[in-house]
């Protein structure tokens, strides 16, 4: 089963629902990150949720990054997609490590610690739209939640998880987001939570063979849930030579000559993919021509 998000709506519309399945691309982003096992989980849930919320805007053009930072071990994780399904991310310390909790499960909350979410849409206008929150727990679905219910007033239940192999491969990973629509009845509210109580994690249903659309039906059946869409997912990273170039030359002509006299070389690596690109002396120096030229 690749990965793949469905989006349906319930309710007569007053209800939004996404289920991912993203094994296959956390488990791509882990191999290249060299992940520990709880950055692997944070990392993994970032990129579900992330995956997901750029399928929302609807516009495949449309741009979100999702950066969360904190005063843990792995400092902090970001995330960004489009509306086409293509999420990339990284930790800011792949190699952070703590120890599990009490009852056995990753400590994601501690490998993050304190500290605040930030959400850029960049939605093709003359400025982004940012927000930014404090961390609710660290743990990801509820900070997310929690950034939709004081930022943008829409109630949401956010399921997120990684399962992590002994061999730190990736076995099962996905999430899913329901949300409260405008003009939605109170009700809605105590009926979504007692479903939730005592629902089956997200990875469980998954590593037991249900499809997104069978954990849909679990969640929403008996509310007139209709699927709308189906999208696949895949980590993709968009860096290429050209793109670095051109962040070269917005470092300007001072640092670029610096860069030239000190070392005579520069080698750059993409945060998302740990591609390297290496530029020589001859190539700087054209570069710097060309912002003398402009």
């Amino acid at each position: 089963m690749k990965d793949y998000c469905i989006r349906a709506t319930a309710a007569n519309g007053h209800i939004r629902a996404f289920v991912a399945t993203t094994k296959y691309l956390v488990n791509e982003a882990a191999t290249i990150h060299g992940t520990t096992p709880v950055a692997s989980a944070a990392l993994g849930r970032l990129l579900a949720a992330t995956a997901i919320m750029g399928l929302m805007s609807g516009n495949e053009t449309d741009l979100i990054t999702v950066s969360i930072k904190g005063n843990g071990p792995l400092g902090g994780v970001l995330a960004t997609s489009d509306g086409m399904g293509r999420v990339r991310g990284y930790a800011h310390n792949p190699k952070g490590d703590i120890a599990s909790r009490a009852d056995g499960k990753l400590n994601v909350g501690g490998a993050i610690g304190a500290g605040q979410i930030t959400v850029i849409r960049d939605l093709g206008l003359k400025e982004p739209y940012v927000g930014t929150l404090a961390l609710v727990s660290g743990e990801v679905a509820e900070d997310v939640a929690g950034y939709y219910a004081f930022s943008e007033q829409v109630p949401s239940i956010v399921s997120l998880g990684v399962l992590v192999e002994r061999d730190y491969s990736i076995k099962q990973a996905g999430g899913f987001f329901l949300q409260l629509m405008p003009g939605f009845d109170d009700t809605l509210i105590d009926v979504l939570e007692a479903k939730m109580a005592g629902f089956p994690a997200i990875t469980n249903l998954l590593d037991d063979g249900k499809t997104p659309e069978d954990v849909l039906d679990m969640l929403l059946s008996d509310l007139g849930c209709e699927i709308t869409e189906k999208a696949p997912l895949e980590f993709y990273c968009n860096c290429d030579k050209e793109r670095v170039i051109g962040a070269l030359i917005t470092m300007g002509a001072d640092e670029l000559r610096q860069i030239i006299e000190e070392d005579g070389k520069a080698d750059v690596s993409c945060h998302f993919c740990n591609k390297q690109y290496n530029f020589n002396k001859a190539e700087l120096e054209e570069m710097l021509r060309d912002i003398s030229s402009m």
